[in-house]
């Protein structure tokens, strides 16, 4: 699954929860879809985070590219 389906999917799941008309079987299921999209979505996003690089200028005003690291100062 693309993450842009998965996040389309649980805006979904919510709007169908939010209107709170299903039955509570129903709700259920929906509201365990969504906890097992979201762990989904999450585990992409800290994949990509991985590999993402940035564009820096070093010292001398060369750009060059380093490792993301969202620990930085």
């Amino acid at each position: 699954m693309k993450f842009e389906e998965g996040i389309k999917r649980l805006e979904e799941i919510v709007e169908k929860l939010e209107k709170g008309d299903l039955l509570l079987e129903d709700s259920l299921k929906l509201f365990e879809e969504g906890i097992k999209l979201t762990r989904l979505l999450n585990q992409k996003l800290n994949e990509t985070e991985k590999k993402v690089e940035m564009l820096i200028k070093d010292e001398n005003g060369n750009i060059k590219t380093v490792p993301f690291d969202d620990k930085k100062e």
